[in-house]
């Protein structure tokens, strides 16, 4: 019921997972976040304007129209997947027609999530488990070459954490768990069933 009212509300269709599987066995299949997780999420997780997400497989732009309207910060949306990307920028362009005044915050890049050149507005970083540990590794890596060159807030938010993505940030990086949202009714059945909040610590 969810995904009808929201992507009637955004004026997008978001619906629907990939069909076929990846070339590469690095890349996994993508399915949309629910829009009830996201309920919950915006609900506990708190963003600012200036904040900047990025969302790494996109899909068709669910979470950055999502983000948008609820916090109004900008957002970027990472897709490899040329069906994917195009369909994200047909959603953002039905989004515009109810949202006119937020054509200025998004982006939609079209290629591999570890050629996205971070840019120094970006301190959000969603993962809805879009890749393998070695592809999540070259992103981290990354991010962190950018916060070298740009000092600033960042923050990572996993769905559906898998536990390799897990054991890297805790274990061989500075990134610490700052928050942890669970899903009622979800889960107590299934422990993956939950977002983790992870900050980058300096000291």
């Amino acid at each position: 019921m969810k995904e009808y009212y929201y992507d009637k509300l955004l004026n997008v269709k978001t619906s629907g997972d990939q069909k076929g599987f990846n070339e590469s066995l690095h890349y996994h299949r993508y399915e949309p976040t629910p829009y009830s997780a996201l309920e919950i999420f915006s609900s506990n997780y708190k963003m600012k304007r200036t904040d900047r997400m990025v969302d790494f497989g996109c899909g068709k732009g669910r979470l950055s129209f999502y983000v948008n309207y609820v916090y109004n910060a900008s957002v970027v949306g990472v897709e490899m997947n040329d069906d994917f990307y195009h369909k994200a920028i047909a959603n953002q362009n039905s989004y515009f027609q109810n949202f006119k005044n937020r054509r200025d915050k998004f982006q939609f890049y079209h290629g591999l999530a570890e050629d996205y050149p971070i840019d120094s507005a970006d301190n959000r970083f969603y993962f809805f488990n879009p890749f393998s540990i070695q592809v999540f590794r070259i992103i981290i890596n990354n991010i962190l070459i950018s916060v070298e060159k740009a000092e600033r807030d960042i923050e990572l938010i996993l769905y559906y954490p898998s536990d390799d993505y897990i054991y890297f940030l805790e274990n061989q990086t500075l990134f610490d768990l700052k928050e942890e949202v669970t899903l009622p009714g979800l889960s107590e059945h299934n422990p993956y069933e939950r977002f983790l909040i992870y900050r980058l610590s300096y000291y």
